[in-house]
């Protein structure tokens, strides 16, 4: 299973929020720059973190894109859930598979997702920017805003 682009984004824009310092907003120029992404792209995304709550997306001067809640309030589970548009990872009636009726393949991989949302519940946001020093330094914000 592989999650889609778009998630991916998410979860690293969520990122880059959680690790902006205190009363700073971070721009979509900013995550466009750190992930070499388009700009329309990171527009979707950040338009649908802020819908779910994710985000606050506060316009004009001094704008910019902000946490909508605690990172500890923020289950990496839900927001994958929330962003991706199919967790399943085969498709048995697009083209029919003869082999359905009898079939357990799909069964095991259901039991696959669930294992694998399963894990996912267990971290938020915040134990995702524990080592937040490190991070920083990997994606030099600093330079970023100047």
């Amino acid at each position: 299973m592989q999650l889609t682009r778009y998630t991916d984004y998410a979860l690293r824009t969520l990122l880059q929020a959680a690790l902006m310092p205190e009363g700073e907003r971070l721009s979509v120029a900013q995550i466009t720059a750190t992930y070499d992404i388009s700009r329309s792209h990171v527009m979707k995304i950040v338009q649908r973190l802020g819908q779910l709550g994710y985000l606050r997306n506060v316009r004009g001067k001094g704008g910019g894109i902000e946490l909508g809640k605690a990172p500890e309030e923020i289950n990496i589970s839900a927001v994958v859930i929330d962003m991706e548009s199919n967790l399943q990872i085969v498709e048995c009636n697009s083209p029919y598979c003869r082999l359905q009726p009898a079939c357990k393949l799909k069964q095991v991989l259901t039991e696959a997702i669930n294992a694998f949302i399963t894990v996912l519940e267990s971290y938020t946001l915040a134990d995702l920017v524990e080592n937040k020093d490190e991070l920083l330094q990997l994606l030099t914000l600093d330079e970023i805003a100047a």
